[in-house]
């Protein structure tokens, strides 16, 4: 288990060069089994989320090398339909492997997905879309088997389920006839992932709308592509920046793809000089104000916790509204012990007295995104702040370490 040392409070100088999109890069690899010519993938985030997926479509078959942020992947062998089972219970983007498999050979079986410990997180809307498709579904013994005779297009409603959405497009491209997704979800990352499934041949219409419509080809060819930035990871370093009231530049920025984040922390006070992809955090001063979170193009819910941090250090009080996961305030107790004045009024809402001063102390991260607002709490604190189990934070974030140390902070890293 390696954790984190930073010693604060730290102010950030210089330029961010931040990763690939995990949430993105995630459903490329799965959608690579969806041909059996080589896929190139650029900019992939080397983080342990993608080296776990990279993994399970081994275990099927495939041929994959992975470097300077650069995967290849052969499915050209992929002869199997179930994947590795530890692996998939520990990663739940192991789901998003059915879509591309039902289309590849018209049956899977997988072990029932992990993942954060975020709340509860059912598969039903992944289930409904299977079935709409005409896929027989069993579960015994914690695995899901699928099976069909034929794929064949049809009417989806995946309930803005981000996953969910994904699988019925994946699963969709090599079905006979024409599929309709109603409610898809809209991320930048479901947009990604059709940018590059187009690349390879297939035909999708509605990319980043909330119907979509798509017509089985019988084939799709290998691609080369580039993922989009991790828009999570840029929305993190900005919480950073402000919270230790630093100016930095962040590169590679695509501003829609933040929704409503940038926006929302102008209201409260933030300070930013935007110039194309790049992105300039100007010192500023917070006020405190309310955040709710929402699918995109709302508040992610996945910017949550860095944001809690951020509101401590705002003045006056400020509660954050959870909508979409009722058990992600795990962080709080740990932000509490450091100086933080943070109440839990129920199991959606947190109210946040700032501005308040933090100290180091030694914390637990819980889940990925704890992690990160954990982290930001160590670069405001005073003192020594030592992170224990910062292999969660791994999953999703790449090399924090090294990319901190480069704007000035005193960081390392111990096993």
């Amino acid at each position: 288990m390696s954790k984190f040392i930073i010693n604060g409070p730290a102010k950030l100088k210089g330029d961010f060069i931040p990763s690939g999109a995990k949430n993105a890069a995630l459903k490329m690899i799965a959608a690579s089994l969806l041909t059996k010519e080589k896929v190139v993938l650029e900019n992939c985030p080397d983080i342990t989320d993608v080296h776990s997926l990279i993994s399970l479509i081994e275990s099927l078959g495939a041929k994959t090398n992975f470097q300077n942020n650069v995967l290849e992947i052969d499915p050209s062998k992929v002869n199997r339909f179930c994947p590795n089972d530890e692996i998939a219970k520990k990663i739940r983007a192991s789901i998003v492997l059915v879509g591309p498999l039902l289309a590849r050979f018209n049956k899977a079986q997988i072990a029932h997905p992990g993942g954060c410990l975020i709340g509860n997180r059912p598969l039903d809307a992944h289930m409904e879309v299977f079935r709409q498709y005409g896929i027989n579904i069993k579960y015994q013994d914690q695995y899901y088997s699928f099976s069909t005779p034929k794929l064949v297009g049809a009417k989806t409603f995946p309930c803005l389920s981000v996953t969910a959405t994904e699988n019925a497009i994946m699963t969709a491209v090599l079905a006979k006839g024409e599929s309709t997704i109603y409610a898809a979800a809209a991320e930048p990352e479901i947009k990604d992932l059709i940018l590059m499934l187009r690349s390879m041949g297939a035909k999708i219409k509605g990319a980043g709308t909330h119907n979509i419509t798509i017509k089985g080809v019988r084939k799709l060819s290998g691609t080369q592509f580039r993922i989009m930035t991790d828009r999570i990871e840029v929305g993190t370093i900005i919480c950073a920046a402000l919270a230790t009231e630093s100016e930095i530049t962040v590169h590679d920025m695509r501003e829609k793809d933040m929704g409503n984040f940038i926006y929302k922390l102008e209201s409260l006070g933030a300070k930013f000089k935007i110039e194309n992809s790049k992105l300039t955090v100007l010192k500023s001063k917070l006020n405190s104000g309310q955040i709710d979170t929402r699918t995109y193009p709302g508040f992610s819910t996945d910017l949550q916790s860095p944001t809690a941090v951020l509101l401590t250090q705002a003045n006056g009080k400020s509660r954050i509204f959870e909508t979409l996961f009722e058990n992600r305030f795990n962080f709080i107790s740990e932000l509490n012990r450091m100086g933080a004045k943070i109440k839990q009024i129920n199991d959606y809402v947190i109210e946040i007295n700032g501005s308040t001063k933090l100290k180091g102390a030694k914390i637990e991260s819980t889940d990925l995104r704890a992690g990160a607002a954990l982290v930001i709490a160590g670069l405001i604190a005073k003192g020594k702040t030592v992170i224990n189990n910062i292999d969660i934070f791994e999953r999703g974030y790449e090399k924090w370490e090294n990319k901190l140390s480069k704007l000035g902070v005193d960081i390392t890293k111990e096993k």
